[in-house]
């Protein structure tokens, strides 16, 4: 097998490896919404609770976080604004700005004017870096826009708030901000303590919002509910910092690492369908066959995007041989 082969087979290792982190990326943030619902439904707030999970998850990624960069220590000096930016933009604000934008316009809505992101990150990407996207990639990201609307079944019409419009777009600006930096190898971060940072950043902003009234903390001990079944309150909370925080964030970003921010951020609309799923199988709550319909053409879009993108294959030129002296045998001994 040549270089040339080996170099392609690792190429495509390292997107299905990238593709399958993007799905159980999708899957495990798809959850915490359900998971919040349990808790929201005995008394918490939404701030509490995303602030707790935030917390969580921080203290558990805080300690590789810090081993992974150790003796290196000049790439958290370097990447401090970096890090500062992914945790208030991409980890605080997004959340921030969806739950405000929820309390002005249906969850819905809501949520298909966040997911907007990839479109944002593909403009970003033309704009910024000159990659121009394809028309494969243009009619992937119309394909999965159409099947977004089915999955979150807004065509049955909706009243708009302007100001829950600019809250939700302030979260499609920060889940772009998570895909375009998630991406980002060039720092030379490891994602395990990009993910640390971010959420150390995020989470005491949000307790600082919190102390200071901006985002009220209401919290409970009453047993969570969910389809007719009772579970402690601290199971769920556990779950929302381990699962779709801790997780969420570490193989979201290895993902975009493998991916790249545009295909990633396409994948990351698997969340939403993971969503829904969810809902079935822990709220009882059925998916329309109109919602199916819309994941099946999610994913189709995912894939026009993938076949969209304008990746040259990786070429590994040959080691020129050596000159050959005519004075030397094969063997490199002078000839006789």
């Amino acid at each position: 097998m040549t270089v040339t082969a080996l170099t392609h087979d690792s190429a495509r290792s390292r997107t299905t490896t990238g593709l399958a982190l993007a799905v159980a990326s999708a899957a495990s943030f798809g959850l915490s919404g359900v998971l919040a619902r349990g808790l929201l439904d005995t008394g918490w707030s939404a701030g509490a609770t995303v602030a707790l999970r935030i917390a969580i998850a921080a203290a558990v990624l805080v300690v590789p976080g810090i081993l992974a960069v150790r003796g290196r220590w000049h790439l958290l000096r370097a990447n401090a604004g970096l890090i500062t930016v992914y945790g208030i933009a991409a980890v605080a604000g997004a959340q921030l700005c969806y739950f405000y934008a929820v309390t002005y316009m249906q969850v819905s809505v809501a949520l298909l004017l966040e997911y907007t992101a990839p479109v944002a990150v593909v403009v970003w990407l033309w704009l910024r870096h000159g990659h121009r996207p394809s028309g494969t990639t243009l009619l992937g990201a119309a394909i999965a826009a159409g099947g977004l609307v089915l999955v979150l079944d807004v065509v049955s019409g909706a009243e708009l708030s302007v100001v829950g419009v600019l809250w939700a777009l302030g979260a499609m600006v920060g889940a772009a901000t998570y895909f375009i930096i998630s991406a980002d190898e060039d720092n030379g971060l490891p994602g395990i303590t990009l993910a640390a940072g971010g959420l150390l950043v995020g989470g005491a902003v949000l307790l600082l919002a919190g102390l200071s009234g901006v985002l009220p903390f209401h919290a409970s001990t009453a047993d969570a509910v969910y389809d007719g079944r009772s579970v402690a309150w601290w199971i769920p909370v556990v779950a929302l910092g381990l699962v779709t925080a801790a997780f969420s964030y570490v193989t979201g970003i290895a993902a975009g690492r493998r991916l790249g921010s545009r295909l990633a951020s396409f994948v990351a609309l698997g969340e939403v369908l993971a969503a829904v799923i969810w809902a079935w199988l822990l709220l009882g709550e059925l998916p329309r066959p109109v919602q199916l319909a819309g994941g099946l053409l999610v994913l189709a879009g995912v894939v026009v995007v993938k076949l969209g993108e304008s990746r040259a294959p990786l070429m590994v030129e040959p080691l020129p041989e050596p000159e050959r002296d005519p004075e030397r045998d094969l063997s490199g001994r002078p000839a006789a």
